[in-house]
Formats: C-alpha cells, sequence, structure tokens
C-alpha cells in the first residue's frame, strides 16, 4: 500500500533554493527529517536527473525526504472501507448523493439519492471537488473553485526511478508504479471546469518539462491520460467546520493535497460532528473566515495550483 524511497523536490532558481531551505529548517524544528542536496548530490540520489548547467531548467539543488513516498489510492482506499465496514459502518456503493434536506427548523433532515432518501441526524459533507455542488442544495454558497488537474501513465520499464521527484517550477512530478509505469502528474488548468479530461496544452507542457529534466524518458510513449477534480479555497487553506446549517459540516477545499491529507482531516472531522464542535487543530479553519477576513497564509503546505 505504501512505499517508502523518498521524495525529491527540485530548486531550479534562486527563489526555489531559499524557499526551500527555509521549509527544510521549518521542517526540522518540528522533528520532520528533511535535507538540502547539492546537484551533485540529487544526480547521485536520481540518475536519470538532468544536471547540465545549460538546460532549460537548471537544477540548483534539491530537498529530499527520506520517510516520504508514495501510496496507491485504491488500495488505500479499499483499506479504509474494510476497517469501517469492521466497525459496523454502512458503506453503499454506486449511490451518489443528489441533494441536502433541511426540515422546516432549518436543519438537516438526511440526504437524498439516486436510490431514495436516507433520515439522519447529522450530516457531513466530504465530497472534494463536487463539495460546491452538494452544499448547493443546502442553500449554503462555498468559496471554491473547482479546476482538472491532470495526470498520465508511460508505457512500463524495468525499475530506473528511485523515489518521487517533485518541480514547483514546471508543475510536474514523476515517480514509477509497482508495475513499472512512470506516473507523472501536473498542474491544474487555468479555468473552472468539472471535466475529467483536462486540456491538451497543459499535458504537452508537462510532458515537454519532464523531457527537459530528464531526457532518458524523451522516446517513452504514454499509455493514458485523466484529469481528476479539485476544490480549491481563495486562501488556499481546508475548509473543516461546522456550517450555518444546524447538524451539518463540512471538509474541502484541500485542493491538490486531499489524498494526502486524509487521515488528520478524517480524525478532525469525526471529532467535530461527534461533539458539534471543532478540535483545536481545525478551529481556525471555518467557513466564517471568508467573511471576517481571518485568512489563512499557509502556502507553503499546498501544493502549486
Amino acid at each position: 500500500m505504501f512505499s517508502k524511497r523518498g521524495v525529491m523536490m527540485l530548486a531550479h532558481n534562486m527563489h526555489d533554493v531559499q524557499s526551500f531551505q527555509r521549509h527544510i529548517h521549518s521542517n526540522r524544528l518540528n522533528g520532520v527529517d528533511n535535507r538540502w542536496l547539492s546537484t551533485a548530490e540529487a544526480k547521485a540520489f536520481c540518475p536519470p536527473l538532468n544536471v547540465l548547467p545549460d538546460a532549460r531548467y537548471p537544477v540548483m539543488g534539491a530537498a529530499l525526504q527520506m520517510r516520504a513516498g508514495t501510496a496507491r489510492h485504491d488500495a488505500v482506499a479499499w483499506g479504509c472501507a474494510l476497517a469501517a465496514a469492521k466497525r459496523g459502518v454502512d458503506i453503499i456503493q454506486n449511490c451518489p448523493v443528489i441533494s441536502i434536506r433541511r426540515g422546516a427548523d432549518g436543519s438537516v433532515e438526511g440526504v437524498g439519492t439516486v436510490k431514495g432518501f436516507i433520515r439522519a441526524k447529522k450530516v457531513a459533507v466530504s465530497a472534494a471537488g463536487h463539495t460546491s455542488v452538494i452544499m448547493q442544495t443546502a442553500d449554503v454558497k462555498m468559496p471554491l473553485e473547482s479546476y482538472p488537474p491532470q495526470a498520465l501513465v508511460s508505457e512500463p520499464i524495468k525499475p530506473i526511478f528511485p523515489c518521487v521527484v517533485m518541480s514547483n517550477t514546471v508543475h510536474a512530478y514523476i515517480s514509477q508504479s509497482d508495475k513499472g509505469e512512470l506516473v507523472i502528474g501536473s498542474g491544474t488548468d487555468q479555468y473552472v471546469s468539472y471535466s475529467q479530461r483536462g486540456g491538451l496544452p497543459l499535458t504537452e507542457h508537462t510532458v515537454a518539462a519532464i523531457c527537459e529534466v530528464f531526457p532518458i524518458f524523451n522516446r517513452m510513449r504514454m499509455l493514458r491520460k485523466w484529469g481528476g477534480i479539485v476544490d480549491v479555497t481563495p486562501d488556499r487553506s481546508a475548509i473543516l467546520g461546522k456550517t450555518p446549517v444546524k447538524r451539518l459540516y463540512v471538509n474541502c477545499g484541500w485542493g491538490t493535497g486531499g489524498f494526502k491529507a486524509t487521515p488528520g482531516a478524517a480524525h478532525l472531522l469525526a471529532w467535530t460532528v461527534a461533539k458539534d464542535e471543532p478540535h483545536k487543530l481545525n478551529a481556525p479553519f471555518t467557513l466564517e473566515r471568508f467573511t471576517t477576513g481571518r485568512l489563512i497564509d499557509e502556502a507553503a503546505a499546498a501544493v502549486a495550483h
């Protein structure tokens, strides 16, 4: 389920160097292993990397976190579902929610689905890119924009890539799956959309950048591509807590970092639902902050959008 191979973030300019070194010091002060690699050390750790000084995206160093790695999304989802089912949670598959129903007093009554109405004393919404659509049925307007980020997979090859490599400058990341495929991710399209196909220009830019940073992959063929849907808030931080509707809770706005935030977000959402009040960790991440102006400036914790 989890492959601990390390994550390396490439620095292509002085802003990257200063920013990553600041993050490294911050992480180490908080007990997270993180270290700076010189250009030569980055090349030694990841041999396919192009470190020529005349490269379009010259590598000026990298930040490396060895405890990080990759996780299979489907394996994690099925593992969580199995554990939840063993604890008595009913999981209804192929049953999308189409509305949230409110009672005469304005509080939540339950959810309407394609298989009928399900009455509930409390409702928690964690629907990623479709959060604003679902919440609108309860007359709650969310400060969210939904974008399709794109990813693509290459033909399989023998093991050659030792870690996950990310680059904020070119908005791309690359790793190798257990089946040998190169998994390549890019940024989001520059327009809001619920399309899961994505635009070709972004894919072209990502592939061109990957080929510049890793020329050894120039002749590889891509097998498939897809686009997901992520929800982004104005301050790029999540919303996790209560809503103006009594007994209705929401977890959204994680952008492209939602999967990685799942364990912590799930714990805090469960706490909030059970106690009808936020945990101290998610207390600032309220929906009301966009009307009070108490925004959360934590751009370093978010993947570039």
